[in-house]
């Protein structure tokens, strides 16, 4: 979908239309961009960008606060047809999803006509744009789909897969951010097709455990299959604060209650966890996480003494903190399984 929450909001109202708008929290509290519009972008707004950053870059900026329901109806309707053309659907996020219409409902041959009648049924039936691409595997169609953006559509045929790898940057990678970038091209690997001239030693110097997946993807390569449910390997939550946190007391508080939430989630879903992990984000923006593994467990008082001990091996408290986090990972078995669809899950949001 195309700037989905920023483009439900001006859907919705029509004053907004045209306009830099962002969804997100304040300027004033520590607010952050979660969604920008296509106005808002061309200021240089982008998601996770500091609101005080954002209305800085434009003055003229609409801050809408985040509508969670709406987006997440809108995200039904869309998935609905997505699964009206075909059961191999596999959500990443509220927005975006992949879909193996090899076989289909509409009874189509080729992909492309399949992508272009989608597009117009989303447009009709919910007023949103999406883009979409369309290519043999998900790492090309993953690309190809942000390639026109908005309400684009890429084709990438088999035989276009080797002159459109020679465009990419080395960065068009999964797994490589900025710094695996800087890394690649200081040994003067500038183009993903560059990936396939280095030596792997060297290339396994450069980003460990991950060349040799990405040599496969610099070959164009990616024979994983479209998975319609996805394991859910973690649960938690975390708060940025809207002024810094100086106090122990009230830091070990906002601790325990994050990890008898986490708690609470696994027991409603009759699930264990063997980790759980702790983050903290100092006033400096420093970022450290701890993790504990041990016996899985859902008991309240072991997850939150857990997370207490690992709260004592940072220096929250003793430096302002801005940001709180605790998670559980490595679930156990239970009787309703750690299946979930990814483009169910809830979004939140904290200033």
């Amino acid at each position: 979908m195309d700037a989905f929450y920023a483009s439900v909001e001006q859907r919705d109202d029509p004053s907004l239309k045209g306009r830099p708008l962002v969804v997100g929290g304040q300027p004033d509290r520590r607010g952050v961009v979660a969604a920008a519009s296509y106005e808002a972008r061309a200021f240089g707004v982008r998601s996770a960008m500091s609101m005080a950053a954002a209305v800085r870059l434009c003055p003229t900026l609409v801050i809408v606060r985040p509508d969670v329901a709406r987006y997440k109806a809108a995200s039904d309707a869309v998935f609905r047809l997505f699964r009206e053309v075909t059961p191999l659907v596999e959500p990443l996020s509220l927005d975006e999803a992949y879909l193996d219409v090899t076989e289909n409902n509409w009874g189509e041959p080729l992909a492309t006509p399949v992508a272009r009648r989608l597009k117009a049924r989303i447009l009709e039936e919910t007023g949103l744009t999406a883009s979409a691409g369309v290519a043999p595997n998900k790492f090309l169609a993953k690309i190809a789909s942000g390639w026109k953006k908005p309400d684009g559509l890429t084709v990438i045929s088999p035989d276009r897969v080797e002159p459109f790898l020679q465009k990419l940057p080395v960065d068009a990678l999964w797994g490589v951010g900025p710094v695996t970038a800087k890394k690649l091209r200081s040994r003067g690997i500038e183009r993903l097709v560059d990936v396939r001239a280095v030596d792997l030693d060297d290339l396994r110097d450069a980003v460990g455990n991950l060349a040799d997946w990405l040599l496969q993807l610099a070959k164009g390569i990616d024979d994983r299959p479209v998975v319609p449910n996805r394991t859910r390997r973690s649960s938690g939550s975390e708060r940025t604060y809207a002024e810094d946190i100086v106090d122990a007391e009230r830091v070990r508080s906002e601790v325990e209650r994050m990890a008898q939430a986490a708690a609470e989630w696994l027991d409603e879903r009759q699930m264990t966890a063997r980790t759980v992990t702790l983050k903290v984000r100092y006033s400096d923006f420093t970022t450290v996480t701890r993790s504990h593994s041990a016996l899985a467990t859902c008991d309240r008082s072991a997850i939150v003494i857990r997370a207490l001990e690992l709260l004592q091996k940072t220096d929250a408290g003793a430096r302002p903190v801005r940001l709180l986090g605790v998670s559980v990972h490595n679930f156990g078995d239970g009787p309703q399984g750690a299946t979930v669809h990814t483009g169910q899950l809830p979004f939140t949001f904290d200033d």
